[in-house]
This record gives structure tokens, sequence and C-alpha cells, in this order.
């Protein structure tokens, strides 16, 4: 199964634990083996094998003892500024969104010209 777009929470994080799972079983270890590697109780990393949710915590312990780590990477690359965005930020990099703009009511209703 592949990640994809309209697949649902539940479905994914299934998968995500049916991988970790696979990734555990390739190393020839066992859920005890993988569980002290990363540092978490064995209930957690069978929840996570199973799809069941967890802190995100445990599942980056669980992705460093697997060496899989560094593939976050491809999951949240780096986000990169457009040149225009830096020169209008003087070389400051950006804190928060901006707020929407106002959206003001004309202040007489909009007719056809010759309604009139």
């Amino acid at each position: 199964m592949k990640f994809q777009k309209d697949l649902s929470d539940d479905a994914s994080i299934q998968e995500l634990g049916r991988r970790i799972a696979q990734y555990r079983l390739n190393r020839n270890w066992t859920q005890s083996t993988l569980a002290e590697e990363a540092g978490v109780s064995k209930r957690t990393l069978h929840r996570v094998e199973h799809g069941e949710s967890t802190h995100v915590t445990n599942l980056i312990r669980i992705l460093r003892a697997l060496q899989l780590l560094e593939n976050l990477e491809a999951l949240i690359p780096e986000p990169a500024i457009s040149p225009i965005q830096q020169v209008k930020m003087n070389g400051k990099k950006r804190q928060r969104a901006s707020s929407a703009p106002d959206k003001t009511e004309p202040s007489s209703p909009w007719s056809w010209e010759d309604d009139k």
C-alpha cells in the first residue's frame, strides 16, 4: 500500500506501523529488542506496529533505532524561501503568518447601471 492523499488517518497510521514492523523483522529483531534499542516499552512498540496512536517522540525513537530517522527529510523537506520574499524580509526569517485582510461590505448594494 502507498501513502496517498485520500488515505484516511487511521489507514495511514496502520500502514506506517506495518512498515515499521517489516523493517524490524528484516533486521531479525524481536519487539523486545527494538523496544530496548529505541528506549520505549514493548507495549508502545506493539501499539505503533498495530496502527494505534502514539507520541511523536516515540515514533522518532523507533525510527532512530531502525536507522530511518534521516528519511524524515523526505517527509518534511527544509522549506525554501523565494528570492523575492528574502528581499522583502531584508534577510530576516519569517516568524508568523499575516492576518487575512478585512472584507468590508460595500456601502450600497450592487446593481446594474440600467436598473436606475
